[in-house]
């Protein structure tokens, strides 16, 4: 699959996912905003018929206490009583009483059998208006100079308020407290927290809106768990926006494993392309050592007979060293190589090791300079494993020198602090990229050089090292500035003796 698919379909679903998160995101958001709007109506609607309530209940009150003022007699309290009955319930004897009501003139109730009912009806309507006046001017002088405390009692004030909620479809708990027109408290319940009280759970009505500005009382309501009510509504629909996340989540884990399965394709391919030139070159020459052979003048004479054999043999061992490399990844799908691990001089194996890559590095016009420091360099490693990693980074100098100067190798050795020593491999070469320098680890990555034939390789040496220098327990780090030179160090646990 090519890159520019896998990003088009990486945008796509990218762009679908912040489309169907924006969605859920925006239906959550007006599901809490109906839900807040559907409970603020609820309990306004509740609080608007606290207040009704009150009201009508001190006007019945009132009307009450005027009718046991007005009331002299049980025949006035039997006359109260029947003037309230609804007038399909009168008896025969009840509209008899109701015929002889009229109104003196200083409006005591009498009794007048010479009146017509329609006269006698009048003056009862005449009289029950002039009562119901006297008690609208009694509430207005009297109503607002009684103290909030008796006009609107807390028990009965939170009856009203648990009816008419549970009427609206409310049963959360609530707290209220009645305040002045200051905002000073004159009751409350014990768990109202002033506090925890903010516009967004806590609902102001006016109690008794007829009386005057200076002397009107508010109730406030707040609903501790408003919050938890509120976003109840929407619970069902987390996990569906954790799932979605978690898809999302998966989708960019999937892009990344087919951008990381594109480059190990490449790189793959590199390597089977760099495998196909490298054994090519020594097949080639055994092949035209082979046809050599054939030649009867070439048998005759021994000295072109050992030249060929040289040849071939010479040949043979690059390809079997080809081989080894190859075969060394095997070793990075295992989690523990198998190591013939034993105590081994660093400085010895080092020298040796000098003093055989000596005639390859004098070959190209360069030198190599031993600085063998540490008193102590006896190491718990595998002996032909651990002259591999030194080879493979003499063997990267020398194919990532400098043209234009000659090469300069250094191997030195130092102790460390903490029973540990320290190798360090350096060159003068080109040096590797910033960019290049945190990924030269990396199996089958290889520097760019401009040609891909020009620095012939697997892209196996430096994970090879890397992984043996971890499998003896030690480090490695690289440091490198571009056109100057690298330097790799390598750092083990010496074994005592």
């Amino acid at each position: 699959m090519k890159k520019s698919i896998i990003w088009l379909l990486a945008i796509i679903m990218g762009i679908t996912f912040a489309g169907l998160m924006y969605i859920q995101v925006m239906y959550m958001k007006n599901m809490v905003t109906l839900r807040d709007e559907y409970f603020s109506q609820g309990v306004k609607r509740s609080l608007y018929e606290v207040s009704s309530a009150l009201e009508k209940a001190e006007t019945r009150r009132f009307l009450m206490e005027d009718a046991f003022q007005t009331s002299g007699s049980d025949y006035d309290t039997s006359l109260g009583a029947i003037l309230t009955m609804p007038i399909g319930q009168l008896s025969h004897s009840d509209m008899d009483t109701i015929v002889n009501i009229s109104v003196l003139p200083h409006g005591s109730v009498g009794l007048s059998s010479s009146m017509s009912l329609r006269d006698r009806i009048r003056s009862q309507y005449v009289y029950q208006r002039a009562l119901l006046d006297e008690v609208v001017i009694n509430i207005i002088s009297q109503s607002g100079s009684l103290p909030i405390k008796e006009r609107a009692d807390s028990a009965v004030v939170s009856d009203l308020l648990k009816s008419q909620l549970a009427a609206n479809g409310i049963t959360l708990p609530f707290e209220f407290a009645i305040v002045n027109r200051m905002g000073g408290v004159i009751y409350k319940t014990t768990g109202y927290d002033s506090q925890q009280a903010d516009k967004n759970n806590t609902f102001v009505q006016a109690l008794f809106p007829n009386d005057s500005r200076a002397r009107i009382n508010y109730i406030k309501v707040y609903f501790p768990d408003k919050k938890d009510y509120i976003y109840h509504s929407i619970k069902f629909l987390v996990p569906s926006f954790f799932l979605t996340i978690l898809l999302l989540i998966l989708s960019i884990y999937t892009i990344v494993v087919a951008f990381r399965q594109k480059k190990l394709t490449e790189m793959k391919n590199d390597f089977i392309n760099n495998m196909t030139h490298e054994f090519k070159t020594p097949i080639s020459s055994i092949s035209l050592a082979a046809q050599m052979l054939n030649d009867n003048s070439v048998r005759k004479s021994p000295k072109m007979l050992e030249h060929i054999s040289s040849v071939i043999n010479d040949e043979t061992k690059r390809l079997r060293f080809q081989v080894e490399k190859v075969l060394q990844m095997s070793m990075f799908d295992r989690q523990k190589a198998s190591l013939r691990v034993q105590e081994v001089d660093a400085n010895a194996a080092i020298a040796s090791i000098a003093n055989t890559f000596k005639l390859k590095v004098e070959r190209y016009g360069g030198a190599i300079t031993t600085n063998l420091d540490a008193e102590d360099a006896i190491v718990a490693v595998d002996e032909m494993h651990f002259t591999n990693v030194i080879f493979n980074l003499l063997d990267n100098a020398v194919k990532y020198r400098d043209e234009e100067r000659p090469l300069n190798l250094t191997l030195s050795t130092n102790d460390l602090p903490g029973n540990k020593l320290q190798i360090t491999v350096g060159d003068n070469g080109i040096g590797i990229k910033k960019d290049d320098l945190k990924r030269v680890f990396d199996k089958f990555y290889r520097v760019s050089t401009g040609n891909r034939h020009d620095v012939k390789g697997f892209g196996l040496g430096l994970a090879y090292v890397q992984k043996m220098i971890r499998e003896f327990d030690g480090d490695i780090y690289v440091e490198s500035e571009f056109n100057k030179g690298t330097k790799f160090i390598i750092i083990l646990p010496l074994t005592k003796l």
